[in-house]
């Protein structure tokens, strides 16, 4: 499972999350946070399958 974001600087879009950590907010939703490999931070918002799922799959790191 493969997690990607939309870089804000690079305007490119699909660019994949290496080191993620998958956090709740304080509603109760799921955002994964890391980088690029070249040193831009990424954020994106998941729904409770996806966030699990890939914490799950070793793709991510759980953060709470």
């Amino acid at each position: 499972m493969q997690l990607t974001a939309y870089n804000v600087k690079t305007k490119e879009k699909n660019v994949p999350i290496l080191n993620a950590v998958v956090e709740r907010t304080a509603k109760g939703g799921y955002i994964v946070k890391g980088d690029d490999g070249k040193g831009n931070k990424l954020t994106a918002l998941l729904g409770e399958a996806k966030a699990l799922a890939a914490i799950e799959a070793g793709t991510a790191k759980k953060g709470w």
